[in-house]
């Protein structure tokens, strides 16, 4: 199979893609077309149908699988594939595997890591509280095979492991660095500040936005979750909840970033930054990976508001 991380201008493609999304459009000169995206287990391509109704575009729709002919092409910087030819494929023509974008790093692995760490906390609530939750077989599970994101970071196969792994790194480091915060509280913070979009994010391969996480969002649905936990341990002490939930809440810093509060306790304030460090970090190094070899400046970024490019290799 040709993935998509390979695709280079001017490319001749011809194999099944998954299709994520699908829409009808207007050129401005009143023409008709469809916008495409294709993925894979490396990534996506922006993808358009300019003639959607000649004969070599058969009937298909998002979610399905497609036997696809086209060309790779630059846009603005970033490579596009004009399909010439479409059909649906059949079972037998592909492997569901191939079409999911998964972590490079080992999921059970990270995993171990993860419960590693939480294991030291050390307060026979939140110790309890964790072991409820990640030392189940059915949420670990569920967690292990999690995006963080629909897309921007970490929006792959592992990915909601990978991310909490790293924001729970970052906080470890941080109370060791700043003794004065509840290391205990800001690590099982850090370990369930995302376990909302376990309802906000439909499974792979739809790996998109739930019913409930349109209307409610993974930060609220998160800290009922954790408040759902803590009442459920018999004596969990009401302030180390509101706490708990409270660095939730306001995990994402501030109001225009979605955040119901803003931090107002310094483990809050350490998870924001965490969390904060991580999604742009992944996001620059996913927007880098995703350009063409070779490219210098890639553009305008709305995510950073600034136009970034590839630092200078390190020596040796």
């Amino acid at each position: 199979m040709r993935f998509i991380d390979t695709f280079r201008e001017g490319d001749h493609i011809a194999d099944v893609y998954l299709c994520k999304y699908k829409q009808s459009a207007v050129s401005k000169n009143g023409k008709a077309y469809e916008n495409v995206i294709l993925q894979d287990r490396t990534g996506t391509i922006d993808a358009k149908i300019w003639e959607p109704s000649s004969s070599g575009i058969d009937s298909f729709e998002a979610m399905d699988y497609v036997d696809i002919k086209g060309e790779v092409t630059n846009f603005q910087g970033s490579l596009q594939l004009n399909i010439r030819r479409a059909r649906k494929a059949s079972e037998g023509e592909y492997i569901p595997a191939d079409y999911l974008p998964v972590s490079e790093k080992n999921i059970e692995e990270m995993y171990t890591e993860l419960t590693a760490l939480l294991d030291t906390v050390g307060d026979p609530y939140l110790k309890q509280l964790i072991a409820n939750y990640f030392g189940d077989d059915k949420f670990a599970e569920a967690f292990k095979a999690h995006s963080a994101a629909k897309s921007v970071h970490h929006s792959f196969v592992g990915g909601l492991l990978e991310h909490t792994l790293n924001v729970v790194r970052f906080c470890d480091y941080f109370a060791q660095m700043y003794p004065y915060l509840n290391r205990d509280l800001l690590l099982t913070a850090a370990a369930f500040h995302d376990v909302g979009k376990l309802k906000e994010i439909s499974a792979f391969p739809e790996n998109d936005y739930t019913d409930d996480g349109q209307l409610l969002g993974h930060i609220v649905m998160g800290s009922e979750l954790v408040g759902y936990g803590c009442r459920c341990i018999k004596g969990f002490p009401k302030k180390l909840s509101s706490e708990l939930q409270h660095c939730i809440l306001a995990h994402h810093g501030e109001y225009e970033f979605g955040s119901p509060k803003k931090p107002a306790i310094p483990e809050a304030l350490a998870l924001n930054l965490a969390d904060n460090a991580d999604a742009k970090l992944e996001t620059m190094k996913e927007l880098i990976k995703g350009a063409p070899d070779g490219s210098g400046w890639l553009g305008y970024n709305r995510l950073f508001e600034s136009n970034i490019r590839r630092s200078t290799p390190a020596e040796g």
